[in-house]
């Protein structure tokens, strides 16, 4: 493990329904910084649920949440929001302000500490990081899908945030953009907790993986030792393949999905 200090330490956490349904049970998690961590599981494996709770959004049933050390609920909402940023997949911003407007909310924590211009110098870095300078002045509501997620992730940055939390932040994004943007976001070395679908890219991009499987962690640690062909094919039910590149010297992680036998596209 990384000698880095742990930046977030939950115990035990658990969250059931009000009929009493565990969607999360006994999860116990470390993250230190610098760590890039990808949370995997099938649908309804409660990834998103464990990232709030995380993300110290939902109140769990049990268990404890530490952030640097000190109980979460020590700090106050201010000190919170300067130290973790939160990106999910259902942010509902008001569609009437401007890119440019909505990116600067992230800078709201930081008002009293920032002088205008220096808030006014990340915000306009984040929205050129995220390729959004030629948009900045447009409605959201007049933005693509794929921009509304770029300017949420650019809000985040905004917050410089010790840790980011990402529910699944490559919605709505195509292959080649999906790649980009997860690789710009990591290259910042941000602590970050991320949902993802796309298996095939976490051993690119994490560090570290959490793979759950009916609400409960059945691997934590380095991606190379988690997500392994025989993890993914006991969680998913399909083969995690390592190929060689046809024309590079690299590998290339691939899914083997199956589709039924005897279908072929050319029937």
């Amino acid at each position: 493990m990384s000698g880095n200090p742990v930046v977030l330490e939950a115990e035990g956490l658990t969250y059931r329904t009000g009929a009493g349904r565990p969607l999360v049970a006994d999860a116990s998690v470390t993250v230190r910084a610098g760590d890039m961590v990808a949370i995997a599981g099938p649908n309804g494996a409660g990834k998103s649920t464990l990232l709030r709770m995380l993300a110290g959004l939902l109140a769990p049933t049990k268990g404890s949440l530490q952030l640097c050390g000190s109980p979460f609920n020590a700090y106050a909402p201010l000190e919170r929001a300067r130290r973790i940023a939160y990106v999910g997949q259902l942010d509902e911003p008001d569609r009437r302000l401007s890119v440019y407007d909505y990116v600067a909310l992230g800078r709201i924590p930081h008002r009293a500490r920032a002088s205008r211009a220096e808030d006014r110098r990340i915000v306009e870095e984040a929205i050129a990081e995220l390729r959004l300078t030629g948009k900045k002045l447009s409605p959201l509501g007049q933005i693509s899908g794929g921009e509304l997620q770029r300017a949420s992730m650019a809000r985040a940055l905004c917050q410089q945030p010790d840790i980011l939390f990402l529910d699944e932040p490559t919605n709505h994004l195509d292959p080649k953009a999906k790649g980009t943007l997860l690789s710009l976001l990591f290259a910042r070395g941000i602590t970050s907790l991320c949902v993802l679908h796309e298996l095939a890219l976490i051993p690119k991009l994490a560090s570290h993986t959490l793979l759950l499987n009916r609400g409960r962690v059945v691997g934590a640690g380095r991606t190379a030792d988690v997500l392994t062909a025989q993890a993914v094919h006991k969680v998913f039910g399909v083969d995690f393949l390592h190929l060689a590149h046809p024309t590079e010297d690299r590998v290339v992680s691939v899914l083997d999905i199956p589709v039924g036998s005897g279908h072929s596209a050319s029937n």
